[in-house]
């Protein structure tokens, strides 16, 4: 686990330091008052929280709010389109460096998965897991500079479900802090959107060829005609679960077209 702070980066060991060195980030990671910066966090939100017991809230995912600011400059976004690391990176608004070092680390895992499980980390193995994070804070602070009042709310609610999307238990995450409300200060003339919300469906065994369709054609098209982000498990998450993020109305709608999948013969 990589932690950047404005003077050094924290490399935090798992493999040598053990749970409870992770686990004693847990209060900084729920914690209300400190702000997590984290590009796409739903998969490491789901380590954290099925490995350790860690909750994490109050994050801004760099992901989420770039897709936020595109969308005020008047950009429309395809919902099954999300800017990449390296690409948020090479964007000069943002960053503008080039990451290359990242495809050689994704290559070097394909050929080893326990390439990250390796001790002592090599040169290499420290800078990329440096880079990946290091970066974070002045993107996180140039963007802050271009968000609106309700897409900063919008962009508040959208992390803490991202934090929560793969993190499944029996309560329905009801042990989850709550949503962000939407702020007092935003004027009455200002178009407020719907509120995002998370939905989970179970689909019936030997269903989810006919939910994702040839190629994903069919989860390509609930997702233009509900404007809404679907997440399947899969390997690395629940299997056999969509998640559904998106205003409730549009999830509504998603819900319907998908069970109605599930039914075809």
């Amino acid at each position: 686990m990589q932690i950047a702070f404005p003077d050094a980066v924290y490399l935090v060991d798992a493999i040598e330091g053990g749970k409870e060195l992770v686990e004693a980030c847990k209060p900084a990671h729920e914690s209300d008052y400190i702000t997590k910066v984290i590009h796409d966090c739903k998969r490491d939100s789901e380590a954290l929280y099925f490995q350790f017991g860690i909750k994490l809230h109050n994050v801004m995912d760099t992901q989420i709010a770039y897709s936020l600011i595109e969308e005020q400059e008047g950009k429309k976004r395809a919902y099954d389109v999300y800017i990449s690391f390296v690409s948020l990176l090479a964007d000069p608004r943002y960053c503008g460096m080039p990451y290359p070092e990242k495809e050689e680390v994704r290559t070097l895992l394909r050929q080893d998965p326990n390439f990250w499980k390796s001790r002592p980390l090599s040169e290499m193995m420290i800078r990329a897991a440096t880079d990946d994070v290091r970066f974070l804070l002045n993107i996180h602070e140039k963007m802050m500079e271009k968000l609106s009042k309700v897409s900063l709310w919008r962009l508040a609610v959208r992390s803490e479900l991202y934090c929560r999307c793969f993190c499944i238990n029996d309560n329905e995450q009801a042990d989850w802090p709550p949503l962000p409300t939407i702020p007092d200060d935003i004027e009455a003339e200002v178009h407020v959107p719907e509120v995002d919300i998370l939905s989970l469906l179970d689909v019936p065994t030997g269903k989810m060829g006919r939910v994702i369709g040839r190629k994903g054609s069919s989860i390509m098209a609930v997702k233009e005609s509900c404007n809404v982000e679907i997440h399947i498990g899969g390997s690395k998450g629940p299997p056999d679960r969509v998640f559904i993020i998106g205003p409730m109305k549009e999830v509504r709608k998603a819900e319907a077209i998908l069970r109605g999948r599930m039914l075809e013969f």
